[in-house]
């Protein structure tokens, strides 16, 4: 009977039908971009903030730790040496840090995929609607 109703339908109240459903599948393809997007911002914010940390505690690690390790090792090292060390081995550090947050960013895939997928397949379901 369905389909009985289908083939009484004319060919406008048909176009007027896939314009419609047409219509909605583009609002809920944006409003999954939008989802998408947004999920997508939090974890590069999550990132940035792990960057951020690392040049903090690098900065805080300079001020407190090196003034305690160079006057550590300044009883057995000259004083150049001693502050030498210290700094190398607390930007080895910091830069550890930094590039994990960095490879993190680089690593994260931005384009909306989930969104991209449907809308392939959303793309194959109108054209055939129209044969």
């Amino acid at each position: 009977m369905l389909q009985q109703n289908q083939q009484e339908r004319s060919v406008g109240e048909l176009f007027a039908d896939l314009s419609r459903e047409v219509s909605n599948l583009v609002r809920q393809e944006v409003q999954l971009a939008k989802t998408e997007l947004t999920e997508k911002a939090t974890q590069t914010g999550k990132n940035l903030v792990s960057i951020v940390i690392g040049g903090v505690l690098a900065f805080a690690g300079l001020l407190g730790l090196e003034a305690a390790a160079i006057l550590g090792l300044a009883r057995v090292l000259p004083d150049w040496g001693a502050a030498l060390l210290v700094a190398v081995v607390i930007l080895i550090v910091a830069m550890m840090l930094v590039m994990k947050g960095i490879n993190a960013l680089k690593n994260q895939d931005l384009v909306p995929r989930q969104t991209v997928d449907t809308l392939k397949e959303d793309a194959q379901w109108a054209k055939q609607q129209v044969k």
